[in-house]
């Protein structure tokens, strides 16, 4: 099912805050994907808001960058 313009902006959104959070703790993209198990392609993708991911992949960005759920999802 195709994302409403409210939902991209969410997913948009939800990338730069994980974008802010890596570089505040001074993580390169890879670095993130491997303490999360991801490609870091994917990490791309996610800072980029364009893919759509499962919640217990942001629990396991969440607790990498050990900051919290506001951080991410405020």
């Amino acid at each position: 099912m195709p994302l409403d313009s409210k939902q991209a902006a969410q997913l948009k959104r939800f990338g730069a805050n994980v974008r802010r959070q890596r570089q505040k703790r001074g993580l390169t993209q890879e670095k993130l994907a491997e303490k999360v198990e991801l490609n870091p392609r994917t990490v791309q993708k996610i800072e980029a808001g364009d893919v759509n991911i499962l919640l217990t992949t942001v629990l396991r960005i969440q607790r990498a960058l050990g900051c919290s759920w506001d951080d991410l999802l405020g």
